[in-house]
């Protein structure tokens, strides 16, 4: 059997980054390992992102603004980075509104309950012209890891409504090496280091638990699908079910059908409540009859007393 590695543990920590190492892995799988928490890290963790932003005067990415220092590209680029910690499943919507000249960030935003700005000194346009004004609406949902524009299925998008490819994952960077250690004898065992930078919404402890627990759960549904189910007892209540049979169920001989009911023997389990000397105290009840009734009750699982 595989020995299992020492329990994870934090050797450095600091703002959104923490290293993790993971000691006694058995050789090769400190990559197996390593490469399925990266994986699961990258693309399985819930965020919120924008998804639309509407800007007054606007009907495409491709324009300027005038009394804007940044192009319309420049701007959704700056408004992909914003990153939002959600308390509802529903869609949240936030505006701003700005006017005169100004370094315009994410506090500018009036933000619903439901949506928690991390980054608010994020840059996001400057206006330039003091008569310039810049109205701008948000949608903020959750989703999963990265997701393209084109895989989000609505419906048609008002005018001036600009859809932006999402980046819901709260995990930013994160990075591994294997490196070799000594285990008893051995000197091939894996030391696993994780490096795991998120963008503040969670804890980088709190990413590497939810990775974990994700792998965890669809590895404990294979390992359940293909097991052998054991053989299954006959329940109690069917046994005694057998006990109810009656005499003439038994497909005895009708002389021992009859010397059966001269003793009031009416059920398999009132005849198996009797040994063969009573039996045989019947009248028209002889040997042959005995081993008669022995293999008719072997066949329901009883026997004589």
């Amino acid at each position: 059997m595989i020995p299992l590695p020492l329990s994870p543990k934090i050797i450095e920590e600091k703002n959104n980054q923490a290293t993790f190492e993971i000691e006694a892995l058995y050789p090769g799988y400190g990559t197996t390992i390593g490469n399925s928490l990266r994986r699961a890290l990258l693309s399985s963790l819930s965020g919120a992102a924008i998804t639309e932003v509407k800007i007054k005067g606007i009907q495409h990415e491709f324009s300027t603004m005038a009394g804007v220092e940044e192009d319309v590209v420049s701007i959704l680029m700056n408004l992909k980075q914003l990153r939002f910690k959600m308390h509802s499943d529903e869609p949240q919507k936030a505006q701003l509104t700005i006017k005169g000249e100004k370094e315009v960030t994410g506090s500018d935003f009036k933000l619903p309950s439901q949506i928690e700005l991390i980054n608010k000194d994020a840059r996001i346009l400057t206006i330039t012209d003091k008569k310039t004004e810049v109205q701008l609406e948000i949608v903020v949902e959750k989703g999963l890891g990265y997701e393209l524009v084109e895989r989000r299925k609505k419906d048609k998008l008002a005018v001036g409504v600009i859809a932006l490819d999402a980046i819901f994952t709260p995990v930013r960077k994160i990075s591994y090496k294997v490196e070799n250690m000594r285990v008893g004898d051995r000197i091939n065992f894996d030391r696993l280091i994780l490096t795991v930078e998120t963008d503040g919404t969670i804890t980088p402890t709190e990413a590497f638990v939810q990775a974990s627990e994700t792998l965890q759960n669809h590895y404990s549904l294979f390992a359940g699908t293909f097991k052998e189910t054991k053989k299954q007892v006959k329940p109690k209540e069917e046994k005694e079910d057998l006990t109810k049979t009656k005499v003439e169920d038994l497909k005895l001989s009708n002389r021992t059908v009859n010397a059966l009911a001269s003793g009031s023997i009416k059920t398999a389990g009132g005849l198996a409540k009797k040994d063969e000397k009573t039996l045989l105290e019947l009248e028209g009840m002889g040997e042959k009859g005995i081993k008669e009734i022995k293999k008719a009750l072997k066949k329901i699982e009883l026997s004589l007393k």
